[in-house]
């Protein structure tokens, strides 16, 4: 593709995603909703918000009940002090979509939000039918520096430089020139391949609550040393839940070798390289990314929860050799599950 765009969608009437507020807990939750049918819960990443949906929910409303909240700390939702962790991010998925009346959903996450979805189907394995996750967190501990340097005590001091009149400005035409060098002479430049959409993320954090929640996220999965939190320790869990899994070839932000590793970890799960996108591939290529995603929910069964088989794995479990590093592989995983999971494959 080159770091264009071509693949532009055509409006949908009548699905236009609308958007509402629910107060959970005392705080104020933001979600764009749209559509009927079976329930599609969308989950955004780090520092961005719902509005990164927008160019697809109106296609996939046309088949689904389409819920894409802003998380706690992000978008139109309240910025409190409060837990910003994984585990509570998967809490609040769960309550928005009870007092929505919604019992069981297919989720997609892109980046934190894929690790959010991963920690939802383990916490909740009862309400997910399956799972989609896009350029997921949480794979191995690889992710962009600027991440690891974001989680430094000094990158407070250096992101309320954004608050000085005129330096978002800058960051904006800065991206904006990078963008025209990615399409123009450094085709070859992944790092510059996603600038737009991180600048756009980049222009919220003036805003005090917002930059204190996005700091109080990013340190609870990120340290100088790279990702600290990981979905390999669980993943043979998902056995019997249909996966997806979508990566672009050119994520500068977590590495497309994530890909191929969590494919090999996350039993019988579906991996699609876009080639030429990045870390956005549903920005890079939404044509095909809603063709994917409707060709997974209309080609599997949808999971039911079986709490005896769950207390089974459980049990069975992994060894931390399995789960570390490059012996994280498929073959390992169904060494921890049994002969019968093997046999299956």
């Amino acid at each position: 593709m080159g770091g264009d765009r071509p693949r532009v969608l055509r409006t949908v009437p009548d699905t236009e995603p609308r958007l509402e507020f629910r107060t959970v807990h005392g705080y104020r939750r933001a979600f764009r909703m749209a559509g009927s049918g079976p329930a599609l819960l969308l989950i955004h990443g780090i520092g961005d918000n719902s509005a990164t949906w927008n160019e697809v929910i109106p296609h996939l409303a046309k088949n689904f009940t389409v819920i894409a909240p802003d998380l706690l700390g992000h978008g139109r939702s309240d910025k409190p002090r409060a837990d910003y962790s994984i585990a509570a991010y998967a809490n609040g998925m769960r309550d928005l979509l009870t007092v929505l009346g919604i019992d069981r959903v297919t989720v997609v996450g892109h980046s934190l939000g894929g690790g959010v979805a991963l920690q939802f189907s383990y916490q909740f394995p009862q309400m997910i039918e399956r799972l989609i996750v896009v350029a997921p967190g949480g794979v191995t501990k690889d992710v962009n520096p600027a991440l690891r340097f974001a989680a430094l005590p000094i990158a407070n001091e250096a992101l309320r430089l954004l608050r000085v009149p005129g330096v978002v400005d800058l960051v904006g035409g800065l991206g904006l020139i990078a963008d025209r060098l990615y399409k123009g002479p450094f085709k070859s430049l992944d790092i510059f391949h996603d600038s737009p959409d991180l600048v756009r993320v980049l222009r919220d954090l003036p805003d005090p609550t917002a930059r204190e929640a996005f700091l109080r996220t990013l340190r609870a999965v990120v340290d100088w040393r790279g990702q600290v939190v990981t979905m390999l320790d669980r993943c043979y869990l998902t056995a019997d839940l249909p996966v997806q899994i979508i990566w672009g070839d050119r994520d500068a932000v977590i590495p497309v070798s994530h890909a191929h590793l969590a494919h090999s970890a996350l039993p019988h799960s579906r991996l699609d390289i876009f080639e030429g996108s990045g870390h956005f591939p549903f920005h890079d290529d939404p044509l095909r990314f809603l063709r994917v995603v409707e060709e997974f929910v209309a080609t599997t069964r949808a999971h039911e929860f079986n709490p005896d088989r769950w207390r089974q794995m459980l049990m069975g479990g992994v060894g931390e050799s399995q789960i570390s590093g490059p012996s994280a592989t498929r073959e390992a995983v169904l060494d921890a599950m049994g002969a019968d999971e093997r046999s299956a494959t």
